[in-house]
């Protein structure tokens, strides 16, 4: 059973700062300042280099998104104060995670070659949608 504290700290899923997902299907913070498809222990190894308290529950599922496992409990405030000197709020860790989370070692590989890719194919997606062409 989880700590009683524990349970009051806050909840962060791994959709709330995907740039892939709408804001209906969950999505938290502006697209631009989220990343692509992020992971639970990306943002569990995120908060502990930033210095927060923070657990990784595995086996947690978002109720939108029940396939994609995991999310990460943090404290922010204690006693309605912040524990980060720079970072006040839930919503500003959201940001400073979608932020961080690209520039991790284990997304350095082949991360960049194919969002370019990607891009370059969007462009071409989106002429062929007008209307007469």
């Amino acid at each position: 059973m989880m700590d009683p504290e524990k349970k009051k700290w806050s909840v962060i899923y791994p959709v709330y700062v995907n740039s892939k997902k709408t804001a209906a299907d969950g999505r938290k913070i502006a697209k631009v300042k989220a990343c692509e498809n992020p992971t639970a222990q990306e943002i569990y190894d995120v908060c502990k280099h930033l210095g927060f308290k923070c657990e990784l529950e595995a086996d947690k599922a978002f109720p939108r998104d029940f396939m994609q496992k995991g999310r990460v409990r943090v404290l922010v405030q204690e006693n309605k104060q912040s524990v980060h000197p720079d970072i006040h709020t839930k919503a500003a860790l959201m940001v400073k995670l979608g932020e961080l989370i690209p520039r991790l070692q284990s997304r350095q590989g082949g991360g960049a070659a194919a969002s370019g890719a990607a891009a370059a194919g969007g462009k071409g997606g989106k002429r062929d949608k007008r209307k007469g062409r």
